[in-house]
């Protein structure tokens, strides 16, 4: 038991520091508006995702739903990276006007979108959550538990100290290179759920 609550620990950890479009949207927001306002995408991000890991649970004990229904909702993920992207791409500086807007659907939209993620939690958390839970009374709910702190701890961590460099970052100079560079990691990400998803409908 212990060891299985180890690896709930580690799986949140290492996936908070894994790069993705949750990761760039929080530094994005801490160029912007400074580590306390990216704290909102954290926790927001962090609600939506214990909602998918429940329903992911629940869905797979019950519908069974395969592999190419997430590779589908993938596409539409892709597009509103796509969106996300565009919008980065035109940032010259971090003048109100100009600043990218994470509202709250927008955050809940690209997570939920994001096959790759109801995918992780399906292919990877679920069956080792259903392992602990038939050694514990409600064993799989605390392991996604532990998912979630860890994801929570590392996102929380890797924020601030992104946001040490913040000042440096902030320069004139560097902010349209910076903003582009996160406008190429969206637009990577989204190529890649694109790419995955084809490759395995014409497989």
């Amino acid at each position: 038991m212990i060891h299985e609550l180890i690896i709930a620990c580690m799986l949140g950890l290492i996936g908070g520091m894994i790069p993705g479009p949750v990761i760039t949207a929080v530094f994005t927001e801490v160029l912007q508006s400074g580590y306390l306002k990216s704290l909102r995408i954290i926790f927001i991000a962090l609600v939506t995702e214990s909602v998918v890991a429940v329903i992911s649970l629940l869905i797979l004990a019950s519908l069974g739903f395969n592999e190419a229904f997430f590779r589908g909702l993938s596409l539409a993920g892709a597009v509103i990276l796509v969106w996300i992207s565009i919008s980065l791409w035109k940032v010259k500086s971090l003048d109100t006007g100009e600043k990218v807007h994470f509202g709250f659907w927008k955050i809940i939209l690209m997570i939920l979108s994001n096959g790759v993620l109801w995918t992780y939690w399906i292919t990877i958390c679920i069956p080792k959550a259903i392992l602990l839970g038939s050694q514990v009374n409600l064993g799989e709910y605390l392991f996604m538990a532990l998912v979630q702190l860890g994801w929570l701890i590392s996102t929380m961590v890797v924020a601030y100290l992104f946001s040490r460099f913040r000042r440096i970052l902030s320069r004139p100079r560097v902010i349209p290179v910076l903003f582009k560079i996160f406008a190429l990691a969206f637009a990577y990400f989204a190529a890649d759920m694109i790419f995955k998803s084809i490759r395995y409908f014409v497989q």
